[in-house]
């Protein structure tokens, strides 16, 4: 983490825990704000933003190319998900109490491995005193399988995504905490078959296998909370020299999250008719 180090503080809107988010819609539009706010700023900055959301699929750009993606949507909102498309890459990830979600806002003159090799150490340290045998390689039969896939003796517990727009760099990555991960996997998993219906699609879809991921409590033989994630958090940000401090949004940025929330809104109107 030793660019963090080149930050001296680092602001924290935490959404995590309490949950204090009802819509992924809203975490992705305040990622938004904050990823400009953290742009216009001359010096070296960087922002956190953690949130986690009751049960929810986001599907990607390239889901909704699927021969039967209405009726994969259809199904998971009868299975009681809500349903919203990210305005990013990357495919189908399952969110809900038990999966920790974290945003780091930066500015530095990052690569774009080196934006995912950034987290990947921030994860690895927060959870250095239970294990060091957390490694990023792929793994193909994940939901949203990636290069940058987290996972430990094979098994994935999270997924690492990167976006660079408002003059930021913003990476994202989900944890798996808590919760029934074989649940989440055969959701997904289903979703691609009904999606699918056995046609040849000129996209490749995972073939979620659930054995190949798991959570960090089951993983790890511990137990974890998204509250003690926030914990490890502050901790390991601290012993990187980088102080956190509490963040909101400002009046003004309200705004620009109005702005920001309803691009998203017009993107997910034809998903929320399903």
């Amino acid at each position: 983490m030793g660019v963090l180090s080149e930050v001296s503080h680092c602001g924290w809107l935490n959404d995590a825990e309490p949950l204090a988010i009802t819509s992924a819609l809203t975490s992705f539009a305040v990622d938004d704000v904050l990823s400009e706010a953290v742009g216009k700023q001359a010096e070296q900055a960087a922002m956190l933003h953690s949130w986690a959301h009751q049960p929810t699929v986001v599907v990607g750009i390239q889901d909704q190319r699927l021969p039967y993606f209405k009726e994969a949507v259809r199904f998971l909102k009868d299975a009681g998900y809500d349903v919203v498309m990210r305005n990013s890459g990357g495919l189908a990830v399952v969110l809900d109490e038990g999966v920790y979600n974290l945003s780091l806002l930066i500015n530095l003159p990052l690569g774009i491995n080196e934006g995912y090799e950034l987290m990947q150490a921030l994860i690895q340290q927060l959870f250095s005193d239970l294990t060091d045998q957390i490694v990023a390689k792929e793994i193909p039969q994940s939901y949203c399988p990636g290069s940058y896939d987290l996972s430990i003796d094979g098994k994935k517990f999270a997924g690492i995504s990167q976006r660079r727009a408002n003059g930021a760099i913003a990476v994202q990555i989900y944890l798996s905490i808590t919760g029934d991960q074989t649940k989440r996997a055969n959701l997904i998993r289903d979703f691609y078959a009904i999606g699918r219906r056995g046609e040849e699609t000129r996209l490749t879809y995972p073939e979620v296998d659930s054995r190949v991921m798991a959570t960090l409590t089951d993983l790890l033989q511990t137990s974890l909370t998204l509250g003690a994630v926030n914990e490890r958090l502050v901790t390991a940000l601290n012993q990187a020299g980088c102080q956190l401090t509490s963040r909101v949004l400002t009046a003004a940025e309200h705004e620009r999250f109005r702005v920001f929330n309803d691009r998203l809104a017009k993107r997910n109107e034809q998903i929320k008719t399903y």
